[in-house]
């Protein structure tokens, strides 16, 4: 019995090496577990569930082949893909499950997160977050044509990157404080989340107990994987250049 848990791949056709890695992740490991956690920004960029990028459609295809063989496949969706929506999960056989779920893992709680919404120092970007995710601003988003969506999303990729280069490090990592409260308001010890590319378990004291956040890397030059079966969980890498 295992459960996994990836996040952060930001697959594109340009890294051809991540979505390789990625496919036979699936086929070799993903398939004979119980479970699979997709925790936001599984690609660079989703601009709409009608996306035609042969790319884009043959992870579709690598989803559905998993889900049909008996893996459970779950995803939350992350600041580059939460224009993910009911026609994905219907073409994936994937389960999409709202930020900030609660699951049963092994008789303990886990509340499993993006991650984002915890970098509450970054006030420029949690700024932007809830600009895109109001629904008049995904409405029109949607409204316009295809190539016009990708040119966007290109503009507010690069302008992303621009800005967080002249950011300071400690900006872009969670707070602590919205780490503990988030938790304390769930009533849970356990935390999962990506977005930040930094893999860690951080044990802490929470409320006089123990807590524990792990978090889970990106797949730039390593793929990073959390194994949990019923002896607890493995935060481990492999390279795949």
């Amino acid at each position: 019995m295992t459960t996994l848990f990836i996040s952060d791949l930001h697959l594109y056709h340009q890294r051809p090496a991540v979505t390789e890695a990625f496919r036979q992740f699936l086929g070799r490991e993903a398939v004979q577990a119980d479970s699979l956690y997709i925790l936001g920004d599984l690609f660079e960029a989703w601009i709409g569930d009608d996306e035609p990028d042969p790319h884009d459609r043959s992870i579709v295809t690598s989803l559905r082949e998993l889900t049909d063989s008996g893996t459970r496949c779950f995803f939350i969706r992350g600041n580059r893909d939460f224009l993910v929506g009911d026609r994905f999960a219907a073409e994936t056989g994937v389960s999409i499950l709202n930020d900030g779920t609660q699951v049963d893992l092994y008789n303990q709680r886990v509340l499993l997160l993006h991650g984002d919404t915890l970098c509450t120092d970054d006030k420029e970007y949690q700024r932007f977050r809830r600009f895109v995710h109001h629904p008049a601003t995904r409405t029109v988003f949607l409204a316009l044509p295809v190539a016009a969506r990708r040119a966007l999303a290109k503009h507010m990729r690069d302008q992303s990157m621009s800005a967080s280069s002249q950011k300071a490090e400690e900006i872009m990592d969670v707070n602590q404080a919205a780490v503990e409260k988030t938790m304390r308001d769930a009533s849970v010890q356990i935390l999962v989340h990506g977005h930040t590319h930094r893999p860690a378990a951080h044990r802490f004291k929470l409320a006089g107990s123990d807590a524990q956040r792990i978090v889970l890397g990106d797949w730039y030059s390593q793929a990073s994987i959390l194994r949990w079966d019923p002896a607890g969980p493995e935060l481990t890498a492999f390279d795949y250049g």
